[in-house]
């Protein structure tokens, strides 16, 4: 199931502000921190749930992509541990890059049933 952690909503001071009424729509700061890294650092995720599909959106104040842990930390805040959601690599001819140091979660909304994953035993 999607949700949202409003308590990190960005409520004010910004264009990305919203209010709480928007639902699952917004833009949201999440505090995080490895175990290895002196201190913790935020991710900007801007989330909707519009036209079928539920999203998020992930970048970082540093100008590098989200690392692999920091992508599954934001796919256990927004969604259960037992649903499955993807990343999208388009065809060229469809590719669009607003912002070279995103990336993307997606998942058809109540859903896992939109794509078929492999075997257990070819994934890890």
């Amino acid at each position: 199931m999607f949700h949202v952690p409003n308590q990190h909503r960005i409520r004010g001071g910004t264009e990305l502000a919203s209010p709480d009424s928007y639902g699952n729509n917004g833009a949201f700061m999440l505090p995080y921190q490895r175990t290895m890294d002196r201190k913790p650092h935020r991710l900007l995720c801007i989330v909707g749930d519009g036209a079928g599909w539920e999203h998020v959106s992930v970048s970082l104040k540093a100008p590098r992509c989200p690392r692999w842990d920091e992508m599954c930390f934001v796919k256990d805040t927004f969604w259960d541990s037992e649903d499955s959601v993807i990343q999208i690599h388009p065809p060229a001819s469809e590719y669009v890059n607003v912002h070279p140091f995103t990336l993307h979660l997606w998942r058809k909304a109540g859903t896992d049933d939109f794509f078929e994953t492999p075997p257990t035993w070819m994934i890890g």
